[in-house]
């Protein structure tokens, strides 16, 4: 527990759409639109997308986003051009790196948006509480461990959850789909 998600207890979404942030405000966060998300990106891929040259695994830095690559992924440029980054390693946390891998696979990106798994309420603690903002939000998937959900027959509290293979944080939440 401590006070950023670092790929738990998070909503993950892509980075490559600008309309990305509304979605996300308007379906899940319910937040001022002027807030940032932050991108979270491989290690070892940090400085081909940000003007850094350090790991920062705590979200203490907002570089500048490279200009090659604000196009690229623009719900993860703040108005003034930087991102509060997560640099993420494999050892660090295999399920949430091989996630970002994955997703630079399929795309080229080897970034992703991140923000705290909540709407209003303080970020979840619970997979009780990760259910209920699930079926109280826009959230696409719901991922708690190795149980990966699109449902939404119960009401909040409750989660018909299915086993599965998936890559996916503690409790994880993609929100809203994109298209790739």
């Amino acid at each position: 527990m401590g006070p950023r998600a670092l790929g738990n207890r998070s909503i993950l979404a892509d980075p490559r759409r600008a309309e990305m942030r509304n979605e996300l405000n308007d379906r899940v966060k319910k937040r001022e639109p002027f807030r940032p998300f932050a991108p979270v990106v491989l290690a070892e891929k940090a400085s081909e997308y940000f003007e850094v040259d350090q790991a920062d695994p705590f979200m203490t830095l907002a570089p500048r986003v490279r200009s090659d690559k604000q196009g690229v992924i623009p719900a993860a440029v703040h108005i003034d051009g930087t991102g509060r980054i997560q640099t993420i390693d494999r050892a660090a946390n295999p399920r949430y790196y091989g996630l970002i891998e994955e997703f630079a696979r399929l795309t080229g990106v080897p970034v992703l948006l991140n923000t705290s798994f909540n709407r209003k309420e303080p970020i979840v603690a619970a997979p009780k509480d990760a259910i209920a903002c699930y079926l109280l939000s826009g959230i696409d998937v719901l991922v708690l461990g190795d149980f990966y959900t699109t449902d939404r027959r119960g009401a909040a509290g409750e989660a018909y959850a299915m086993p599965t293979a998936a890559l996916g944080s503690e409790a994880a939440a993609t929100a809203p789909a994109s298209q790739t």
